[in-house]
């Protein structure tokens, strides 16, 4: 990289489940975020390093502007505020697929508040729209603001428009050398990546109300002396009773499906085998409650 490149961050806004985290992996080249169906997947402020010959984007994964419901929810939007605060640009997401509603257009006029980034409007998920399905969104989110630096239309799942959404970001980026080393892709710690992978896994099937009620405590990682194996141990932290149950399931049918779900991506992120185990543990209303929304990081 010369003295003539650029380097920034970026941050996607929009409805939960509008395609953020997929978005931000297809940029990185590898999956730094989880997805899932269920809105409010992520919680914390991941970051995904894009090197290109003409510059680095860090990308800051967020989690979605919602009405919050819980004293989590209100630090999950506060996260949000703080974020977009210190980005260069704010990158607007709406999908093709569903018309442009009150809730984008709050989000699109709340972008006011942050003059100082610049702003892209982003048509997501075009494989999955018709081409008049397509127009008619440009239209509508082209009219939401009169201040986008560029309106893209594209899917992360096939990767069309991709580069162009990135060659347009990076243009937008103050001139600068990179913020990390090339050949990082992320500054998550090894052990916040194995507890996410074990919520998406548990994640996967669930009712409705239980998402929010899910997270993942690290207990132990640890290599076996003279084995290709690497213990993990962990905790999956509900509200309720009856949530514990939802998750272990009849004989404990799905934890067991839960663990041979994370334990692929586990492998390849640790490059050993692995010996995964997950215990189940209540934590009353812990949503709700300071002091163990900060022992469980929040």
């Amino acid at each position: 990289m010369t003295e003539q490149t650029r380097s920034g961050f970026v941050t996607f806004v929009g409805r939960p489940n509008v395609g953020k985290s997929t978005l931000t992996n297809a940029l990185v080249g590898e999956k730094i975020a989880i997805t899932s169906e269920k809105p409010q997947t992520t919680r914390r402020a991941i970051r995904g390093i894009v090197n290109r010959p003409e510059g680095q984007l860090v990308i800051v994964d967020t989690p979605g502007i919602h009405k919050p419901r819980t004293l989590l929810g209100e630090r999950l939007n506060d996260l949000v505020d703080q974020v977009l605060g210190d980005v260069d640009v704010i990158g607007f997401c709406v999908p093709a697929t569903e018309k442009v509603g009150p809730g984008d257009r709050r989000i699109a006029a709340s972008l006011d508040g942050y003059p100082r980034a610049k702003k892209v409007a982003i048509v997501t998920k075009t494989d999955a729209a018709g081409r008049d399905d397509i127009t008619e969104r440009l239209l509508e989110v082209d009219a939401l603001r009169e201040d986008w630096a560029a309106v893209v239309p594209l899917s992360a799942l096939t990767r069309d428009q991709l580069e162009v959404l990135a060659d347009e970001l990076l243009s937008l980026m103050p001139k600068g050398p990179p913020l990390y080393e090339e050949g990082i892709t992320t500054d998550e710690s090894q052990e916040d990546r194995i507890a996410e992978m074990i919520r998406e896994a548990a994640l996967e099937g669930v009712r409705d109300e239980l998402p929010h009620s899910i997270a993942v405590i690290i207990d132990e990682v640890s290599r076996r002396e003279d084995s290709d194996f690497t213990d993990v141990h962990a905790q999956i932290v509900v509200e309720r009773d009856s949530q514990k149950a939802i998750i272990i399931g009849h004989k404990g049918k799905r934890l067991r499906d839960v663990g041979a779900r994370a334990r692929g991506g586990i492998e390849e992120l640790l490059g050993t085998r692995v010996f995964l185990g997950l215990h189940v543990k209540v934590a009353k209303e812990w949503q709700r409650d300071p002091k163990q929304l900060g022992r469980l990081g929040f």
